[in-house]
């Protein structure tokens, strides 16, 4: 039961993380962005790999 609640708990702060990280690349400036190759619709798959290690689907 404890691996479950620890389970658990690491799931749901990584899911926190994920949803900080996404909000601040939505936040950067485009300007920014693109300086750094950054474009709009790969901003869930970079806060994916930068939480989970890997692209989510």
């Amino acid at each position: 039961m404890t691996r479950l609640i620890a389970t658990l708990k690491t799931r749901l702060d990584q899911r926190a993380q994920y949803k900080r990280t996404l909000r601040e690349l939505r936040r950067m400036s485009l300007d920014t962005a693109l300086d750094l190759d950054i474009y709009r619709g790969d901003l869930r798959r970079i806060a994916s790999e930068a939480v989970y290690g890997q692209a989510r689907a």
